[in-house]
């Protein structure tokens, strides 16, 4: 297998403006990645009724380790110049027409950012968010465990 085209000149500015860097690619990694998220997603599941903004760091948390976990099989990862937001360019890209998926990862991203870094006018995080955005992470943990398999280093 080659590397993944889709998005690869996207990635391939993105590593050149410091937002990614290569490292080695690790499967094992990708693997204990994944594994964190799905953890995170059942102690959210625990969580919903009790501490909200928790469970929401958490689903977050699921779904950005698990497409860190994509980028690690390939030996990418973001760097803090390139931050949450460089994962989710960079799976996206690579997605192409099916990046549909995580796409509400930037919604999560702010929702998050707003529940832990309250403005005046941030709403608080209610039970709805979690029951509507807990669906949403799961879908991208599912869809990361079946595109790591097709993922080569870059």
């Amino acid at each position: 297998m080659s590397r993944w085209a889709t998005g690869a000149d996207r990635v391939s500015s993105m590593i050149t403006a410091g937002e990614l860097e290569r490292v080695a690619a690790s499967q094992e990694n990708a693997e204990r990645l994944l594994a964190e998220a799905g953890r995170h997603l059942r102690s959210a599941r625990l969580l919903a009724g009790e501490d909200l903004a928790g469970a929401y760091d958490l689903l977050y948390a699921a779904a950005r380790k698990a497409m860190a976990a994509a980028l690690a099989v390939q030996g990418l990862r973001a760097t803090s110049r390139g931050g949450h937001l460089a994962i989710q360019e960079a799976v996206t890209a690579q997605l192409g027409v099916t990046g549909s998926i995580v796409r509400p990862f930037g919604r999560l991203r702010r929702t998050r950012n707003d529940a832990d870094y309250p403005r005046m006018d941030s709403p608080e995080l209610t039970a709805d968010d979690i029951g509507d955005d807990l669906p949403k992470a799961e879908a991208i943990v599912d869809a990361m465990t079946r595109l790591i398999p097709h993922l080569q280093p870059w």
